[in-house]
């Protein structure tokens, strides 16, 4: 006889326990053993949450190199309940040990199969039974993972009736859900505005609003309340606020947009042309919110525009507005307005950019380029991958929680009742429309930092953190990518015959890209390089560009004349006709404001069980050489991280949102 030593780690979270009796085979190249009961001394404590035990496996002969295992529970007593092992470890006669990640429920008393960590693409799996566990896994993903069509024009979701409708594994944790459901029912009062979320009030002064607004103060939020007016934080916000993505370099104005040299004035008699030649003038086009339907909020109809701003970049470094025009269509009643205007016209104009920006970053930057894009590399990912996959090792930690985070955003804030669908400008009808036209947008060099600071012609601004931060973020991750997978793939041909990885790609195009060849999106892969390139996107996506397009949200939208949802009254037509007290009817009524605030709260909001960016509490790689790539990739984090520190100490607004200790590593909240 010979045996083999079973260590069973079960799960360090909430509830992952069982008392009843588990059981275990092990199958290996050369044979497979009896199933076993997997008992110690300490018998029904071997698997309660957070315990290691080791038991025996006994053969009358070695049977070979171990491929998987196969786990079964059986109630002790009447029923099954929920167990959560980690992973397995098994220690041959021979002195070998193997792996085995597990990381999953186990609700039933049903075979459970599980291939030893040693990562194998489909073309290598060559073992009868392990190519089998490998299909019967794809076939229960199929069925777990489907996927549906939320709305037509947007990327697809997944299929399911609810958060708890989601299989167990990619569902919140005990804590995050309680943290989440106490945030969301507690907001209004942690803000101390418990009474005013009913009230269709317009605000009667700046001052109310600031007394409503200082509870929870942080100290960018504080920033903002003291300097939203100022036309130097206004232009630095489309550096470095909620969403640094529609600012680009302006080498030709606009025809829609007809500011001339007796408009604007520079000194030295520089010239408009002379400062678009030099570079020095950027654009900011929010043309895609053009003829939106808005919504009616209080039974009052609200009001969206689509400006065109323009901005010049000072000898002092700063970027400062010197143009807007509310509406695309030059006209009589749309007037070009400028720094010179009066004090309430060129403060009115500003809120109403603000408002734009607002709707624009929340249905185009955050919740569709990195919420539903992440949606779509997760759940192609867990359709198409098995564990065993050095894909899915890599890329299943960029998944965690975001299939239950999306599925809450359908139902509580673009739902027919959600508080966006109820209180933002763009609610409702407007939503479908600004997602369309926003997916028309999205092409592949978009959705990569480094393509898109230069088609945006961003590469020498200065005081650009987002860029700077990001694109060393961007270099980290690809580095790291680029190790891991030429690890694995040695040359071009065996990404050409990873139909695994075909199919994950093919998947996304038509699922998440509609099956548009437009937006360089690839349809296969066909060498190292690009499949490096695309999965380096995918990790910078679920964690990067969404910590920097959410963690602010409080930040800079929780003093709302920063960042107004939506505005009650029609811009002005002609200048010299507002007033302060114009200004405060046409800011967002009472119960608008405090369900933003509160909203914005919420997504602000991270849980104590966070992963950040270069944490792998989960052991999904056995190689040394992966192993041993994380500890880089962690150590080149912690560099980052000290240099955005040390950079920081010397800014009035310290930019964090990229800082690798803030940033999640999966679209997670």
């Amino acid at each position: 006889m010979v045996d083999y030593t079973v260590t069973v780690y079960t799960g360090d979270i909430a509830n992952a326990g069982t008392f009843n009796n588990v059981y275990i085979k092990l199958v290996g190249t050369d044979g497979e053993s009896k199933q076993t009961w997997l008992t110690s001394y300490i018998w029904n404590l071997s698997f309660i949450r957070g315990a290691v035990s080791s038991c025996t496996v006994s053969c009358p002969v070695s049977i070979g190199k171990l491929v998987l295992i196969e786990i079964e529970q059986h109630p002790l007593i009447f029923f099954t309940d929920s167990w959560f092992p980690a992973k397995m470890e098994v220690k041959s006669p021979e002195g070998d040990t193997y792996n085995f990640p597990i990381y999953r429920w186990i609700t039933d008393n049903e075979v459970h199969r599980f291939r030893e960590g040693t990562a194998l693409r489909v073309f290598e799996d060559d073992h009868p039974l392990g190519k089998y566990s490998r299909d019967q896994e794809l076939e229960e993903r199929e069925e777990d993972y489907r996927w549906d069509v939320y709305l037509e024009g947007i990327p697809h979701s997944m299929r399911s009736e609810g958060p708890f409708d989601l299989p167990y594994e990619v569902q919140f944790s005990y804590i995050k859900s309680t943290e989440f459901l106490s945030t969301a029912a507690t907001g209004l009062s942690d803000l101390q505005l418990t009474g005013l979320s009913e009230s269709t009030e317009n605000w009667p002064d700046m001052d109310t609003i600031h007394r409503v607004s200082c509870s929870k103060l942080t100290d960018i939020s504080e920033y903002v309340q003291k300097h939203w007016k100022e036309d130097t934080f206004f232009g630095y916000q489309f550096l470095n606020g909620l969403n640094p993505m529609l600012i680009q370099r302006c080498s030709v104005l606009p025809i829609n947009f007809p500011v001339s040299d007796d408009m604007v004035s520079f000194g030295c008699h520089r010239s408009l042309a002379d400062e678009i030649k030099k570079g020095n003038i950027f654009l900011c086009d929010y043309k895609r919110l053009d003829g939106l339907k808005t919504n009616t909020i209080n039974g009052k109809k609200q009001y969206l525009m689509a400006p065109l701003v323009l901005l010049h970049k000072t000898p002092d470094d700063e970027m400062v507005p010197i143009a807007i025009q509310l509406k695309q269509t030059p006209a009589d009643d749309n007037p070009i307005f400028f720094p010179t205007d009066s004090e309430y016209d060129w403060l009115t104009v500003k809120i109403f950019v603000r408002s734009a920006d607002f709707n624009e970053h929340q249905l185009n930057v955050h919740l569709l380029r990195t919420h539903l894009l992440a949606e779509v590399f997760a759940v192609s990912l867990l359709r198409n991958m098995p564990m065993v996959h050095p894909l899915y090792k890599l890329l299943v930690p960029h998944t965690r929680y975001t299939l239950q985070i999306n599925n809450l955003a359908r139902s509580s804030l673009i739902s027919k009742t959600g508080v966006f669908t109820k209180f933002a400008a763009s609610g409702g009808k407007g939503v479908k429309t600004l997602l369309k036209r926003s997916l028309s947008s999205v092409t592949y060099r978009s959705l990569c930092i480094p393509d898109d600071i230069a088609d945006r012609g961003l590469g020498d601004v200065p005081n650009f953190y987002y860029r700077d931060d990001g694109l060393k973020l961007w270099d980290i991750i690809h580095r790291f990518v680029q190790g891991v997978l030429s690890f694995y793939y040695k040359n071009d041909t065996e990404v050409q015959k990873d139909s695994e990885l075909q199919k994950w790609i093919s998947d996304i195009f038509e699922h998440g890209f509609l099956s548009q060849a437009g937006t360089g999106i690839p349809e296969i892969f066909t060498t190292v390089a690009e499949l490096v390139k695309f999965v380096t996107m995918v990790i910078f996506t679920c964690s990067g560009q969404h910590s920097a397009v959410n963690a602010g949200q409080f930040d800079y939208a929780g003093w709302m004349p920063n960042n107004p949802l939506t505005l009650q009254c029609p811009p002005p037509t002609t200048k010299g006709t507002t007033s302060e007290a114009s200004m405060m009817k046409t800011l967002p009524a009472v119960n608008a404001t405090v369900q933003g605030m509160s909203t914005v709260w919420l997504l602000s909001r991270q849980s104590t069980d966070s992963v950040f960016l270069g944490q792998y509490p989960v052991d999904h790689f056995s190689e040394k050489m992966p192993c041993k790539l994380m500890e880089d990739f962690q150590g080149e984090l912690q560099v980052l991280s000290e240099a955005i520190a040390d950079r920081n100490n010397n800014l009035k607004v310290p930019y964090t949102y990229l800082d690798p200790k803030v940033v999640e590593n999966s679209v997670a909240l």
